[in-house]
């Protein structure tokens, strides 16, 4: 439950310079720090990515951003827009299949947001120069596509299937283009900077990062964390190697209160080769099924919605069939695993058929993943290409209201590694860039306006350090396996209580990367741990009846005596 309060201050009086640090560069960080500079112009923007500038979970993305906009935005640079009735979708429809995604356990507000926010953020993209696909002779109708639990074609893309590379260059231009933006390449970001004025809750002032091997501090009338997921807490993930959950350990060490962390989503379909690259789900809105060795499309006994049911459901459905071929004599496989990293023999993979679609159109509409699976020795046209789930998106994270603000005072978190609450226990696809949009614009909008105050959260205070038995060195890898095996797409309460055990004993290292993804290991198996039922990514197999009213996801807060580390 939310308390509305007005703790600290999260940005200085209108009126005068500020200094504000945006953490992360994909579409959440981008977004911010271009309506920052937009709503203000004495607005400086300091804005740091651990790596390249263009490299982000961003990036990869590939089916598209979901929104319900007008077929035609713009007619000989007079605007002409049709009602959104005209393309047999609403806001209403997206928000109900957004709530639906969810489990159950979306919040509304944060939803009807986003929703509502959506053609609005669209227009401000194709202003910072995105150019959408389009379709028609006249180049003003825009393509949509449709994916997997949506109720209407709304997916809007770029390149076919290469949205976010076209999202990152578009943008990250207009940033190279604001002398008020300097951007902090190549640096990491260790710790937020705090201040505790007299009589009042610590306050974000600043960040502290390395660069070149050297520390410095970054002063700062607001911070804001833009820094993605942590998909590499699997061993199989979609994430670049540069999603280390290094802002949900950032906000938990500043004292930020975090929630949903057992949420974490599985793609069902990343190619199974090294690396995981993502298939887009794009292709089964197109047309094109699951199948087993055997050739046999299996998702409509799992779920009416067959292979456009959620992604939740798909991957464990996936995990499912696999175990039970797996169990079954006739089947060349004696073992799989069900927790996102399946056996590799021929006779105990899954498969994606696209050859119905056809090599034309499957050269145009997805030229990117045509050059991928060619790359990897597939011709997708003609044959069927193999698919793991890979670890995708984390629900959870950073808990904010709709502005974008946390439980710290000054310190803002937007995209992936905030909790709004729109996603729920399962997100809808193509929502993610779409989230990014809207809330960057609404935290830029309430630190340039001084919205003073930060959101009181009910918590649990959780110390997770185990000193004592924090003795033994581990390897990224050995995380990885670990998390694979007993907190992945299938849980069991015995596996989380051994991961529980086995993460406790593993001592901390010199890489904080590393660090940060052991601490956000620890945080999601704790919350895994305290939800006995199924609900959306969260699948218990040993209490596999899910609660007609999951309830809302528990927050935590570390204990203020181990608020630092």
């Amino acid at each position: 439950m939310t308390r509305t309060g007005t703790r600290g201050t999260t940005a200085p009086s209108v009126g005068r310079a500020r200094r504000i640090v945006v953490v992360g560069a994909g579409i959440a960080g981008l977004q911010t720090a271009l309506v920052l500079r937009q709503l203000d112009a004495r607005c400086a923007v300091v804005l740091v990515s651990k790596v390249a500038l263009t490299e982000s979970n961003t990036r990869y993305a590939q089916g598209g951003i979901a929104a319900v906009v007008p077929r035609v935005e713009e007619t000989d640079g007079r605007h002409s827009r049709r009602a959104d009735g005209d393309t047999g979708d609403s806001v209403a429809a997206h928000i109900a299949d957004t709530q639906a995604a969810g489990a159950g356990v979306s919040d509304p507000f944060a939803v009807s947001v986003l929703c509502h926010g959506a053609a609005d953020g669209i227009r401000a993209l194709r202003r910072a120069g995105v150019v959408f696909d389009t379709v028609g002779d006249t180049g003003t109708s825009l393509a949509l596509g449709r994916e997997a639990a949506h109720s209407a074609a709304r997916i809007l893309h770029l390149g076919g299937d290469a949205t976010g590379a076209g999202l990152v260059d578009a943008l990250t231009a207009a940033v190279r283009r604001d002398d008020g933006i300097e951007v902090l390449e190549n640096t990491f970001v260790s710790r937020v900077l705090l201040s505790t004025p007299t009589g009042s809750l610590p306050l974000a002032v600043g960040v502290r990062v390395l660069a070149a091997g050297r520390l410095r501090d970054i002063t700062a009338d607001a911070v804001v964390l833009a820094t993605g997921g942590a998909g590499q807490l699997f061993a199989s993930t979609t994430n670049p190697v540069i999603a280390t959950g290094d802002g949900v350990a950032l906000a938990w060490r500043a004292g930020a209160v975090v929630a949903d962390l057992e949420f974490f989503q599985f793609h069902p379909t990343s190619l199974d080769v090294p690396g995981n690259p993502l298939i887009s789900e794009a292709v089964r809105g197109e047309g094109a099924r699951l199948v087993d060795a055997d050739g046999r499309a299996f998702m409509a006994d799992y779920h009416p919605d067959g292979d456009l049911a959620p992604r939740d459901v798909v991957s464990r459905s996936i995990a499912r069939h696999l175990a039970l071929r797996a169990s079954d004599p006739a089947t060349p496989s004696a073992n799989s695993s069900v927790a996102g990293a399946p056996d590799h023999s021929s006779g105990n993979r899954v498969y994606l058929d696209a050859t119905a679609l056809g090599e034309e159109f499957l050269t145009r509409r997805f030229p990117s993943l045509t050059e991928l699976t060619a790359r990897y020795g597939f011709d997708w046209s003609s044959e069927i290409i193999p698919v793991v789930p890979a670890a995708h998106y984390w629900m959870g994270g950073v808990r904010t209201d709709a502005d974008g603000r946390t439980s710290v005072p000054g310190l803002f978190a937007v995209g992936e590694v905030a909790r709004t609450g729109v996603h729920g226990a399962n997100r809808l696809a193509s929502n993610s860039l779409l989230e990014g949009v809207v809330f960057g614009a609404r935290c830029a909008a309430a630190i340039v306006h001084g919205r003073a105050g930060a959101p009181s959260f009910d918590a649990e205070p959780v110390d997770l350090d185990s000193p004592r038995a924090a003795s033994y060195a581990f390897s990224r890898r050995d995380l990885q396996d670990l998390m694979s095996d007993h907190a992945g797409v299938l849980r069991t309460g015995a596996g989380l209580d051994l991961a529980r055990k086995h993460l406790a004993s593993y001592r901390a290292g010199a890489d904080p990367e590393t660090d940060n993804l052991l601490l956000c290991a620890r945080l999601l198996v704790h919350a895994a741990t305290q939800r006995t039922a199924s609900c959306g990514a969260h699948y218990r197999a040993d209490q596999t009846e899910t609660s007609p009213r999951p309830a809302p996801g528990r927050s935590y807060v570390r204990a203020a005596e181990g608020a630092t580390e």
